[in-house]
């Protein structure tokens, strides 16, 4: 595939490399997980900001960059590379495009200023227990009442949903149209379960009991909400598919590193064959994987809904399974230490091992290319 990136989207990608080398290094991640108050560091989250990648995906009539999916692709790789805990994805992509695309004008004019800037947070809670990456099995409901809406339901593993200055939560109005509110983190009602998830991020579990909201606050502009939450979770499917393709290719240069350096019976392991092969392999596995990647990006903004679910399904199998074969291979390869927390590779690993479940896993996006073959034969 010819994918060819203009200047400024290589400066771009070169800046954002720059920042995380310099501001976001691995030790800086690992004194931010000993003190998770806010699960990422705000002094990094102000860096974005001052670079404008938190502006990157607003429209530029609302004072952003109207950036594109391969823009999203270069910062998302960096952001991958750098196994950066900040709520890049789930703040300045999803819940700013939310915003973007289904906000009235007086709603985008007070939120997406404040998000470019970095003074406050916002995710997309969407996900539920009973989701199984079915994207419209939403069981939140939102019950009209004098002026406004009155919202129950559990919203389950909301990435950065402890830290969010504000929340745009998914639920079903009494006609089963699907809506969105904007919900403050502090709104009567609504409990929040922070966590650790394995690889480290900020998680959180959301229970709506009885939150009272005008209806000034569900998002309205979108014609159809659930074709615009699907659009955002394409999107994001295609970001976290950048993101493996920075973490394997560190991966891999860590292995590699490994393998010239250590030493076994006098010769470096690097010298023998077989761990040359397992290495091969891995430059294989990641070289189609970085394919579907940019597949994934032309992709995701596709009109054609069936061409794009195909061709988005088909990169997050051929990326899952790279994730999971260069990630057992480079913890194999560096032995016992490789699972050791003192070493960056098993952060890595089990950073890959979480992406191959976002956003749908291997098995299921399998399970829905297989069907669509099906049908076009039938």
């Amino acid at each position: 595939m010819d994918f060819i990136f203009t200047e400024e989207q290589t400066m771009l990608q070169d800046a954002t490399r720059r920042f995380i080398a310099n501001e976001a290094s691995f030790d800086i991640r690992r004194k931010t997980l000993e003190k998770p108050s806010h699960g990422f560091n705000p002094a990094i989250w102000q860096g974005f900001a001052d670079l404008g990648l938190l502006a990157l995906h607003m429209p530029e009539a609302e004072g952003g960059l109207d950036g594109t999916a391969t823009d999203t692709l270069l910062v998302m790789s960096a952001i991958g590379e750098g196994l950066v805990l900040e709520p890049y994805l789930a703040s300045a992509v999803l819940a700013s495009k939310a915003i973007a695309a289904m906000g009235n004008a007086q709603q985008r004019a007070n939120y997406l200023p404040q998000l470019a800037s970095g003074a406050i947070t916002a995710v997309l809670a969407h996900d539920e227990v009973s989701t199984r990456f079915d994207r419209l099995n939403v069981q939140t409901r939102a019950t009209p009442v004098a002026g406004g809406y009155l919202l129950n339901g559990h919203k389950s593993v909301i990435p950065h949903g402890g830290s969010a200055d504000i929340l745009l939560v998914t639920a079903r109005l009494p006609d089963q149209q699907l809506a969105v509110f904007i919900i403050p983190k502090d709104a009567a009602g609504l409990r929040v379960l922070s966590y650790a998830t394995v690889d480290g991020v900020a998680a959180a579990e959301l229970e709506l009991d009885q939150v009272s909201v005008s209806a000034s606050v569900m998002l309205d502009a979108a014609s159809d909400t659930e074709v615009a939450i699907g659009n955002l979770l394409d999107i994001g499917l295609a970001a976290v598919c950048a993101e493996a393709i920075g973490v394997l290719d560190k991966l891999l240069a860590a292995t590699i590193d490994y393998a010239k350096n250590r030493k076994q019976f006098g010769i470096v392991i690097g010298k023998f064959q077989a761990l040359q092969h397992k290495m091969a392999d891995m430059v294989l596995h990641i070289e189609q994987a970085r394919s579907m990647v940019y597949l994934a990006a032309v992709s995701c903004e596709d009109p054609d809904l069936k061409s794009r679910s195909i061709a988005l399904s088909s990169a997050k199998v051929v990326i899952g399974q790279a994730c999971r074969f260069v990630g057992q291979q480079a913890v194999q390869l560096h032995g016992g230490m490789g699972v050791t927390d003192e070493l960056n590779v098993s952060h890595y690993f089990k950073r890959l091992m979480a992406i191959e479940l976002q956003f749908g896993s291997t098995d299921h996006h399998l399970e829905m290319v297989a069907r669509s073959l099906t049908e076009s034969l039938t």
